[in-house]
């Protein structure tokens, strides 16, 4: 199914990665006891936003980059089954290579 989002300015689309639910030991987590995830994959970027002058800043993230964004940032929507959350592009802090 695609993303019918398309985001604006310097957001961008983030689908969570799904954290590991078993501890090294064995134990496995309940949801209660589960971390927000903190890594995803890119599925939409903004065309980036504008500067004083009003010219275009590139984005550094395009789509199916693997990112870590900050824990407790962005907007949480649902589309169909799936989950995403909408953030600026400054909340991440790093690709994944």
């Amino acid at each position: 199914m695609a993303l019918k989002i398309e985001p604006l300015g310097d957001r961008v689309v983030v689908k969570p990665l799904a954290e590991e639910q078993k501890t090294k030991g064995g134990i496995i987590l309940p949801d209660t006891a589960k971390e927000k995830p903190q890594r995803g994959v890119v599925e939409a970027a903004g065309p980036g936003k504008l500067d004083d002058k009003g010219n275009r800043i590139p984005m550094e993230v395009k789509k199916g980059d693997k990112v870590i964004y900050q824990k407790y940032t962005g907007t949480e929507i649902k589309e169909g089954d799936e989950e995403y959350l909408i953030l600026r592009e400054s909340d991440i802090i790093a690709r994944v290579k």
